[in-house]
């Protein structure tokens, strides 16, 4: 049986009114905080879609917009650069929407007269794979540590690649000494992790974080990982690159600490 889809173009008039990020609850605070960042980033030119069921649950996500104003630690200067793209429900993966996406920012990108599209990827939590872009014949162009990689799918073959900003250590370790958690309201999610993260390194190390919420791209492009809107960092060393859980934060904030008294 065909299941009957919905697909919605987030505007100013109706984010408040469709699912967003997988949080359907209006008064959510990293929901609330998404969408101020979504009504000054449409000005900027994003383009954000939303894939719901039959039912108006949602299932699909995909958000782009002008390189110059990237949520990563790009430059991607004339690309249009994909922050976000996935699909949720077993029932619904598999059938050609993340195709159907990547064709709507790649048509957006041709209407523009932009160089193609380019797009940060990783095999773990809260970035999409980059086998999903290479089977849409996306290439990797650049790499950044860990794991890390920049991909572009160019409309003008002659265009120099985007890259990664680079200079990771000395970023990290302009966030001095002690706790810094960085969080941006690019993603929705980052407000609780941050705030459960402080209160368990207060409760478990004694230590009371800074936290450095990005408000603009440019802070954005300057963040000290590639991923840009998530990071703990302790005395200048990355344990965290992604949002993670209270106990995963535990275990690798055990770890730091158990090697530096070794």
């Amino acid at each position: 049986m065909t299941r009957r889809i919905q697909t919605v173009d987030i505007t100013q008039a109706n984010m408040g009114q469709v699912p967003l990020c997988g949080i359907k609850d209006p008064g959510h605070e990293g929901r609330l905080a998404k969408e101020g960042w979504l009504r000054t980033a449409l000005k900027k030119g994003l383009k954000a879609r939303v894939l719901l069921t039959e039912k108006g649950i949602q299932f699909g996500y995909v958000e782009w917009l002008p390189g110059e104003h990237a949520w990563r630690g790009v430059d991607a200067s004339g690309y249009m650069f994909l922050h976000c793209i996935w699909t949720y429900f077993r029932e619904y993966q598999g059938k050609g929407h993340g195709k159907l996406l990547i064709q709507a920012c790649m048509d957006d990108a041709r209407e523009a007269k932009m160089k193609g599209v380019a797009t940060v990827a990783r095999d773990r939590p809260w970035l999409a794979g980059s086998a999903l872009f290479l089977k849409h014949g996306f290439e990797v162009v650049a790499t950044a540590p860990p794991d890390y990689e920049l991909l572009v799918k160019k409309l003008d073959r002659s265009a120099p690649d985007p890259r990664f900003r680079g200079d990771w250590a000395r970023r990290l370790k302009k966030c001095g000494s002690g706790l810094t958690i960085i969080r941006a309201e690019q993603c929705p999610h980052s407000v609780r992790f941050a705030d459960k993260i402080a209160a368990a390194a207060e409760a478990s190390y004694g230590l009371k974080p800074r936290m450095v919420t990005l408000k603009t791209w440019r802070q954005a492009q300057a963040a000290p990982t590639p991923f840009a809107v998530f990071a703990v960092i302790y005395d200048g060393e990355l344990v965290a690159d992604h949002h993670v859980s209270v106990r995963r934060f535990e275990t690798l904030m055990d770890r730091v600490l158990a090697r530096r008294s070794a």
